[in-house]
C-alpha cells in the first residue's frame, strides 16, 4: 500500500471505539479502517460490499491491541488474490481478538494504569503541579509504541504479525509493573503515615516499607493476585486514613 493511505488507516485505529455497539462491538470502526484499502485497490462493488460485509461481523478486542490486528488482516486483504476464499482472513481475526484483549486488558487496564495513577496522585499529594503531566508520560509512550509497532509489524508480518506482539512480552511485563505499583502505593502511604506521626523516623519508615514489601512477595507466591494485594492495600490505607474522624465520632 501506498505510506499515505497505510498511515491514514492506522490513524483511523485510533476511533474504533467511536462507534462501539453492544450487538458487534467495534465492527463499525474497524470496517471504517480498511475503508482506505478499499479507495486505493478501486475494487468492484461487489467485490467491496463482500469485503465490508465480512469486516462488519462481530470484533471485539483492547482498543489498543486492535491496531496490530487491523495491521494484520490488511496485508492479507490485500495478498489475497481475488476470488479466493477469505476464511483464512476470518479465521485469523476471531482467532486472535480474544488472546489480544485479555493481554491489553491485563497490562493496560490491571498494571500501568493503576501504576501511572498512583504515581500521579502521590506527587500530587507532595503539591507537584505537574501530577496529570507526569501521568501523561508514565501511560502514553507506552500505548503509542504498542499501537504503532505493532501496527507496522503486523503489516509486514501478515498472518504472522502476531510474533511482534509476542516479541513484546506484555505479559511478562504486567507483573514487574504490578510489582513497581505496588512499591509506590507502599511508599507513598507509609511517607504519609509518617507525616501523620510526627515522631517516627525514617529508619522506621524504611523498615516497614521493607517488611510490607516482604509480606507483599510471601502473598504473591502463596498464590494470592497482585491486584488483590494492590488494591486490598489501598483500601487499608484508606481506611486508616480515616482513623481521626473515627476518634472524634467516638
Amino acid at each position: 500500500m501506498k505510506k499515505g493511505s497505510l498511515l491514514k488507516i492506522f490513524w483511523r485505529s485510533f476511533f474504533i471505539h467511536a462507534a462501539l455497539n453492544f450487538r458487534r462491538m467495534q465492527n463499525l470502526g474497524f470496517a471504517y479502517a480498511m475503508i482506505s484499502l478499499l479507495r486505493q485497490r478501486k475494487m468492484p462493488d461487489r467485490e467491496a460490499e463482500e469485503m465490508l460485509v465480512r469486516h462488519l461481523q462481530r470484533f471485539s478486542t483492547h482498543p489498543y491491541l486492535s491496531a496490530p490486528l487491523l495491521g494484520s488482516i490488511l496485508r492479507m486483504e490485500e495478498d489475497r488474490p481475488d476470488g479466493e476464499d477469505a476464511a483464512p482472513i476470518t479465521a485469523v481475526k476471531q482467532s486472535l481478538m480474544g488472546p489480544y484483549a485479555a493481554i491489553g486488558d491485563a497490562f493496560f487496564w490491571g498494571s500501568l494504569r493503576p501504576c501511572a495513577g498512583i504515581c500521579a496522585v502521590g506527587l500530587a499529594w507532595l503539591g507537584c503541579v505537574f501530577a496529570p503531566l507526569v501521568f501523561l508520560l508514565i501511560y502514553s509512550p507506552a500505548h503509542l509504541l504498542v499501537r504503532g509497532r505493532g501496527f507496522f509489524e503486523g503489516y509486514r508480518g501478515g498472518k504472522q504479525g502476531i510474533a511482534a506482539i509476542r516479541a513484546m512480552d506484555l505479559p511478562g511485563v504486567t507483573g514487574r509493573i504490578r510489582w513497581l505499583a505496588l512499591a509506590a502505593l507502599i511508599a507513598g502511604s507509609l511517607l504519609a503515615l509518617q507525616a501523620g506521626f510526627r515522631g517516627a523516623s525514617a529508619f522506621g519508615v524504611a523498615a516497614a516499607m521493607l517488611a510490607a514489601l516482604l509480606l507483599c512477595w510471601w502473598l504473591v507466591k502463596r498464590g494470592v493476585s497482585q491486584t488483590y494485594i494492590l488494591y486490598g492495600a489501598a483500601a487499608l490505607f484508606m481506611i486508616f486514613s480515616t482513623r481521626g474522624l473515627w476518634l472524634c465520632w467516638i
